[in-house]
């Protein structure tokens, strides 16, 4: 089984790519998902332990949370500590799923792959591009988002033309969402050995 790290910077169109590669049938895992399941489960009653008053009928209140470690480097090493393990080993699990399962490729949803050394656990990576224009616009038409905040998300992360110099494969949703799709096919394509552009068909 082929292993893609999916990854790319805020506003690139990602979340939507990741989807595309469901819809083609490969069995995607999801960083940012499985947080929100952990937040609600497991990793509740770790973070509460490290952050006390953060957590409503048993699950993190994310805003909260990010009122505590917005800004705190420490504070977000501790947290990272607790969560990424967990986040690693959910992955793994979904891995050997589907390895045993059979599935040709299956595809880790990474928002910061390189920014935390995932580039070690998947055999090929996809970097999710768009126009800086593109991106700066789609990020501002979020809720709650401003200039400043866009600045500081992106001074955490990996230049984009990074990340697009270290990929194996780039998708530039600037082109348009059909374009995007025809890229996800071909991928898979290449790497299934299947020229339908559909996993395991």
């Amino acid at each position: 089984m082929i292993v893609l790290g999916l990854t790319g910077s805020i506003g690139m169109g990602k979340s939507t790519t990741a989807k595309m590669f469901a819809d083609a049938g490969v069995p995607v895992h999801d960083s940012d998902e499985t947080v929100h399941r952990l937040y609600a489960g497991k990793a509740a009653p770790l973070v509460e332990a490290a952050f006390p008053g953060i957590t409503v009928t048993g699950v993190v209140d994310r805003t909260r949370l990010a009122g505590r470690v917005l800004g705190d480097a420490a504070a977000l090493k501790t947290l990272e500590a607790i969560v990424h393990p967990l986040v690693r080993a959910d992955a793994d699990a979904f891995l050997a799923r589907h390895r045993a399962a059979g599935a040709p490729i299956a595809v880790l949803d990474i928002p910061l792959l390189f920014e935390t050394g995932g580039r070690n656990r998947v055999d090929k990576v996809v970097v999710v591009t768009a126009p800086p224009e593109i991106q700066r616009a789609r990020v501002l038409a979020r809720p709650g988002m401003n200039e400043e905040k866009l600045a500081a998300i992106l001074a955490k992360q990996v230049p984009d033309a990074e990340k697009r110099r270290q990929a194996d494969f780039v998708i530039d949703t600037g082109e348009g969402f059909d374009a995007a799709r025809a890229s996800v096919k071909a991928i898979i394509a290449e790497l299934s050995g299947d020229k339908s552009g559909r996993a395991g068909s």
